[in-house]
């Protein structure tokens, strides 16, 4: 499968450098165990995608790929 800067593809790329390089989307994902509990607060939040356009629900998401990322910023 091709990656993206090290990344499983773009999308899930773009969302993991908004969530680990945005203070705010930083401070939000720290409250969270997994991508889909992420997912949930943005919603509530009334916030349907990344800054650059991509929906934190894109079906190409690897959530796995983003749950992992998710434990290792907790674990700083």
């Amino acid at each position: 499968m091709p990656e993206y800067n090290g990344w499983t593809n773009y999308e899930t790329w773009n969302v993991a450098l908004w969530i680990q390089n945005d203070e705010g989307l930083y401070s939000i994902s720290q409250d969270y165990d997994t991508y889909p509990e992420f997912v949930a607060c943005m919603r509530e939040l009334e916030s349907t995608e990344t800054p650059d356009g991509v929906a934190w629900n894109d079906s190409g998401i690897d959530v796995d790929e983003l749950n992992e990322m998710l434990k290792e910023n907790r674990e700083v």
